[in-house]
């Protein structure tokens, strides 16, 4: 073992162990420390025995066992612990050393933190870390931002460890990590990621619901639909999985998932996004959906009660049920593919608000390998930035316009049965929604704004006219001239 270590890591949780051990299996020596020492010594004793891992009992041996610049990741539950534990190690550091923080971490925090790391001389490095337990084994989607400076240092670590992608010849060597920008740049990356999960979560469970529902097919048949699935365009981890979770028995032989709870948890990374895309004005419907249908999961209680006294739709179908479960893929795929065009559209404004260079292709690129939202047309993305960097929304590209298109017939069929048979599919029908209101050329907004005008003299902008030039009307002759100061977009 190498006299000093490359790089340190605290937070020895499911993924901080295997972080470690991918680092040692890469070739890295890494020195583990956690608040509680006996969990190192367990780790050492275990899983880590034999390898290139060394462990700390104390801040300061675990500083004192770093090369220089030292490199320290945190994987510590994000807020107030990773200010706590900053705080602990910036006494024992020196000039150019870095605190990295792979949690999920909010992205104004990684701002905040690169700033006052910088007044103290110390580099900060905020990156979103993306393929759960094994994914940090076996190679994760590494999403790094902070200072810049720090990248040279840490970069062979991160790239060695993610998870890799074939270049143009079919080999495994593109690695999904790239640096992706300023300050909380990477946590933002990573926070879009998340709810793009949260998203594919829930269209996914809606086609169940649907196929399960309506269709009145058995777990295993529905297993057998996403097995075939996921050989098409919508092969994907999520589907993969979904899959194999259909599959799964339980003791008595029954399927497991109809065994659980159906109340959904959630951590806040999907509700940052849509309070995100709220603060910029940018319409992330299908997130937004995805996170308010997991708090009506979460009423369970007042469900079971509500459904004893307020009656739906009698559940009717007469159709093709092979051709219905082909729409409901087709709906799959187009919904998934508005639910990237949104995600993309709130990067853009981010990196506007922020001053953030992101490279749009290279952030497809990190997704295609060892995250959850890996999947197929992840390289179609790379390809609609790689022709057009400017890209403004990812429906205007040919790949992405037409497959959509095409998909109408069979998402408007599937969003008419859900709706006619009771059933709620809010990603799927929002992901309509927003895809009809965007190839909108013209909507009532101009009724909206006549109104705001009415009561509020907000004011309103003419089509006769050129942009940027306002009018009030006294609609009801008692008002005055007066119009209001401010007009919001």
């Amino acid at each position: 073992m190498k006299a000093k270590s490359d790089i340190g890591l605290v937070g020895l949780a499911v993924m901080g162990e295997n972080l470690v051990l991918n680092m040692a299996s890469k070739g890295f020596t890494v020195t583990a420390y956690n608040r509680t020492y006996d969990k190192v010594e367990k780790f050492l004793n275990g899983r880590a025995e034999g390898k290139s891992i060394r462990g700390a009992d104390s801040i300061e041996s675990l500083v004192a066992s770093l090369e220089k610049p030292r490199k320290i990741m945190l994987m510590v539950k994000a807020g107030q612990p990773v200010d706590d534990f900053i705080e602990q190690l910036i006494p024992h550091l020196e000039k150019g050393d870095i605190i990295i923080d792979g949690g999920n971490t909010h992205f104004p925090d990684s701002n905040r933190r690169t700033e006052y790391l910088a007044s103290k001389g110390l580099h900060y490095i905020g990156t979103g870390v993306s393929g759960g337990e094994e994914g940090a084994l076996k190679g994760p989607s590494i999403m790094p931002g902070g200072a810049k400076e720090a990248w040279p240092f840490v970069k062979d670590i991160f790239q060695g460890i993610s998870a890799k992608v074939a270049d143009e010849n079919g080999d495994l060597t593109v690695p999904c990590c790239d640096w992706v920008g300023d300050a909380g740049a990477g946590h933002f990356v990573k926070m879009v990621h998340n709810g793009i999960e949260y998203g594919d979560m829930q269209l996914i469970c809606e086609a169940y619901q649907l196929m399960k529902t309506v269709l009145g097919l058995s777990a295993d048949e529905i297993h057998q639909v996403f097995a075939q699935w996921n050989e098409t365009e919508l092969d994907s981890y999520l589907i993969e999985i979904t899959r194999d979770i259909f599959a799964y028995k339980d003791e008595n032989g029954e399927p497991l998932v109809e065994q659980i709870l159906d109340t959904a948890g959630q951590k806040g990374t999907g509700k940052w996004t849509g309070v995100v895309a709220l603060d910029l004005g940018v319409p992330l419907t299908l997130i937004a959906e995805s996170v308010f249908a997991r708090c009506i999961s979460a009423q369970k209680e007042e469900r079971v009660e509500a459904s004893k006294v307020i009656e739906g739709p009698a559940i009717e179908f007469a159709g093709d049920k092979k051709a219905f479960i082909e729409d409901l893929r087709q709906a799959l795929l187009a919904a998934k593919m508005v639910s990237y065009a949104q995600g993309y559209v709130l990067m853009r404004e981010a990196a506007k608000e922020y001053g953030w260079d992101l490279n749009y292709g290279g952030i497809a690129l990190m997704w295609r390998g060892g995250c959850i939202i890996r999947s197929a047309f992840l390289g179609k993305i790379k390809e609609a930035y790689g022709n057009n960097p400017e890209l403004s929304n990812l429906l205007l590209d040919p790949y992405f316009k037409d497959t959509v298109v095409s998909a109408q017939p069979g998402w408007r069929k599937v969003v008419g049965t859900a709706i006619a048979n009771g059933i709620p599919v809010p990603c799927l029908s929002a992901a309509l929604t927003y895809f009809d209101g965007y190839r909108t050329a013209r909507l009532p907004a101009n009724l909206l704004q006549a109104q705001r005008d009415y009561f509020g003299a907000h004011t309103y902008e003419r089509t006769d006219k050129p942009r940027g030039e306002f009018f009030h009307t006294n609609w009801t002759g008692r008002g005055g001239d007066t119009s209001s100061s401010t007009y919001n977009v």
